[in-house]
């Protein structure tokens, strides 16, 4: 069976991309949640694939909300349909979008077909990942509470940020010209 691989893309950094490898037969649902593992993002939001042309203008619709496919209504199922039923030439290009809410947009192209399915892995699944994936919720790699932690060990909310800062080691004799600390030509260094 050929494997499509597509390349992910986050809409505000094109350096940041997921590759992702599925069968032909795998469904919009199946490719939507490779893409949420692969970006590190939660399955609690809805979402829509559409078609789209190379200048990513948005075309028919694939929806998570949709669960059966009709001949004239405005979005496809994801569920229902597999992604190789619209692909239709060999830069195939789709634009994904979860959260309708915080509106996360992903860039999706077909940059390769396999003829052959690699027998020892499971698909879909996620081949090359370049850059930091962005953080779904505002913080990546702490947890809320642990930073609530480090800010009251540091008290970084307190007001007067002077504290910890101290004059030991400067003199004040009154002059703005006291050069006592610095060595110059004639003098030695120890």
């Amino acid at each position: 069976m050929p494997i499509l691989k597509f390349r992910v893309y986050w809409e505000d950094d094109d350096n940041i991309y997921r590759d992702i490898a599925l069968k032909t037969g795998q469904s919009f649902q199946s490719f939507h949640e490779a893409i949420l593992t692969a970006y590190e993002f939660d399955k609690k939001h809805s979402a829509s694939f559409f078609t789209s042309n190379d200048k990513w203008i948005r075309g028919r619709e694939i929806s998570s909300e949709v669960l059966v496919n009709k001949k004239e209504a405005p979005a496809l199922s994801m569920i229902k349909t597999p992604v190789s039923a619209l692909v239709e030439k060999p830069d195939e290009k789709f634009v994904y979008t979860y959260d309708p809410v915080k509106k996360w947009t992903f860039l999706i192209e077909l940059i390769g077909v396999e003829k052959e399915e690699d027998s020892r892995k499971e698909y879909p699944y996620c081949f090359k990942k370049e850059g930091v994936a962005p953080a779904q919720t505002g913080i990546k790699g702490l947890a809320n509470e642990r930073l609530v932690e480090i800010e009251e060990k540091y008290d970084l909310t307190s007001e007067d940020m002077s504290e910890g800062f101290s004059d030991e080691g400067e003199e004040k004799n009154g002059s703005d010209d006291d050069t006592s600390g610095f060595v110059t030509d004639g003098d030695e260094a120890f």
